[in-house]
Order: C-alpha cells, then structure tokens, then sequence
C-alpha cells in the first residue's frame, strides 16, 4: 500500500559515507557491510516470502491471531457494517477483516495489500484480495459504502499522505463510513543504536530484545555470508507519518471527508482511531452515529466539527 522509500544505511560508517559495515570479531580484516533499509514495501515482501503462518502478515508479531481478531471485530462496530454494506479494507494484512464481514452476511469484500507476494497468500484463504498502494488503489469509484484503513496509514511517506486520502476518498460512494485508524501523534521509537563489530551486534540485540532476536541476527549474518546477497535489514518498525488530530483531521477535509468523531487507541499508545463520512445529499440523520461517553467527538444532523473545532476540543491531549 506504500510508495517506495530509500534504502537508510545503519550500523557503522567506515570510510566511504554511502557504506556502513559491521566488522568481524574474529576476524579483524573483514567487513560485513550491513545496510538498513526503511523501504516498507520491501519489508512486506520480505514478510511474505519467509512467512510460515499467514495471520503473521497482521504484522502484529507471533501467535496475536487473537489480538487481531478483536481488533477487526472493534472496527466492525465502529463503521456499524451491515450486510447491505460492500467493504475494501486498504492494508487487509492476514484477511481478518474480510472474513469477519463475510461472516457476518457481506457478501461483497475486497482487501488491498503492497505486494502481489502477501495478496497470493491471502487469497489461499478464499478472499478477494488485491495489489495495490494508498495512492493509487486498483478499484473503481465509489465502489464502497465503508472503506478501513487500519495501521497503515503511519508507514506512508508524508508527502503521499494527501493523494492517499484522495484516492480514500474517491473510491467511497456518497455517504461510506471510512475508518483510519492508528495514526500517531508523536514519532515513533528513535533508531537502533550503532555497533562496530559483530559481537556488540548481537550482545546489544540479545540484552534488548532476547535470545530469538539474537539467534536470527546471527542465522542472517551466515546466510548473507554463504550465499553473497546482500546484507540488508528491513525493520519494518519506523514511523513515517503522524500528526495532531487537528492537522489530520484537516488534511483528511481537504480531501473532501467529514469528521464523525475520533478517540484515543488503546495500545499502543500515541495514536488515534478516526471515523469519517463521505458527505452524501441525504440527511446526515441517516447515519446512526453511536452515543458513547467519554472523549469521543461526535457529528450529529446539527453539528459538524471542523479541523478549527477539533483543535479547540477538550480531547486534545495538548
């Protein structure tokens, strides 16, 4: 779902400015030139091509099926889906979604993913599921009456952010409840620090993150050794794009979305969930907008907040 990025090389620069290496501990003449790639597409292709469980294209970590499903059966209430409804969910991961609504009595569902490699996987599980990117979605115009865009929108460069909800917006019909959940208002966690050999590599990633993460960095330290391909992580954890809701919520008017209400994301924490509609000619009443309490911001028949409201609001953690 992402425009391609720049490969960012880590680790230690020795030299030449362009290469970064980790040197051999025990042997001090070799280097193993190490390069840090923050191109997410690549990394979603990675994903794929090493998967052994579908449900890790979530992308939430190992054996989270569970946290997934209940973080699509949320999402399900929120856009308060219907049979009637047809559904594209814009970074469907492991499927979760569309097979809820399926399940639920949908009968049209269409998932996108960045790699033609994680779509395959996906429709083994008998959905419908395309290649494509946030700014350039392979569906027709107003073809959904509630469009998800789920924790994705965070990995897409910033400056594709405003042609991506173009295209958000242009494939929901007038009146689709659209759903962009997990955009982050801070950035996200600094880089990983830098090493000049390969025990402090891994001593660092054994201490930090424990003996798995240890072990793998050292199994692709000897596979890049043995076959000669290049060295290169893909972290598939940094933060391209976040912003205040006031400048989200702006960005996503422009495009031509009306705010219906937003509130805090539960975990992790440092992000929001965003329900919007595609103004439509009928009454606003039509969509029964759920009364909660708390800090949601809410749009009624009579209310419509602006990006200049939402920055006065009293949800505003500012």
């Amino acid at each position: 779902m992402l425009a391609n990025q720049p490969a960012k090389s880590v680790l230690h620069r020795a030299g030449n400015p362009s290469r970064y290496f980790v040197q051999s501990s025990n042997a001090p003449k070799i280097f193993l030139m190490i390069a840090r790639s923050e191109d997410y597409v690549e990394y979603c292709r990675e994903v794929a091509q090493g998967i052994r469980d579908v449900g890790d294209l979530a992308l939430r970590g190992k054996n989270t099926s569970e946290i997934t499903r209940r973080v699509n059966a949320g999402i399900i209430r929120e856009v308060g889906l219907t049979p009637a409804d047809d559904l594209v969910d814009v970074g469907c991961g492991d499927g979760t979604l569309l097979r809820l609504a399926h399940e639920s009595g949908v009968a049209n569902a269409i998932g996108l993913l960045a790699t033609e490699e994680e779509a395959a996987l996906v429709r083994r599980r008998g959905l419908e599921v395309r290649q494509g990117f946030t700014h350039s979605l392979p569906v027709a115009d107003a073809c959904a009456s509630v469009v998800v865009c789920n924790n994705v929108l965070l990995v897409v460069p910033r400056e594709r952010i405003p042609e991506s909800l173009r295209e958000i917006e242009r494939i929901a019909r007038p009146g689709a409840r659209v759903y962009l959940g997990e955009i982050p208002f801070v950035p996200g966690p600094p880089p990983e620090p830098e090493f000049e050999t390969v025990r402090e590599t891994l001593t660092y990633l054994f201490g930090e993150y424990g003996t798995r993460a240890a072990l793998g960095m050292a199994r692709r330290m000897i596979f890049w050794k043995l076959t000669g391909k290049p060295m290169i992580i893909r972290s598939g954890s940094s933060v391209s794009f976040y912003a205040e809701p006031s400048e989200f919520v702006a960005m996503a008017e422009e495009a031509g979305l009306e705010l219906v209400r937003y509130w805090p994301h539960d975990w992790p924490e440092g992000r929001f969930n965003y329900l919007f509609r595609k103004p439509s000619d009928f009454d606003h009443d039509a969509f029964d907008v759920k009364d909660d309490p708390g800090s949601e911001l809410e749009l009624t028949s009579v209310s419509r907040l602006s990006a200049a409201e939402v920055r006065n609001s009293a949800v505003s953690p500012w």
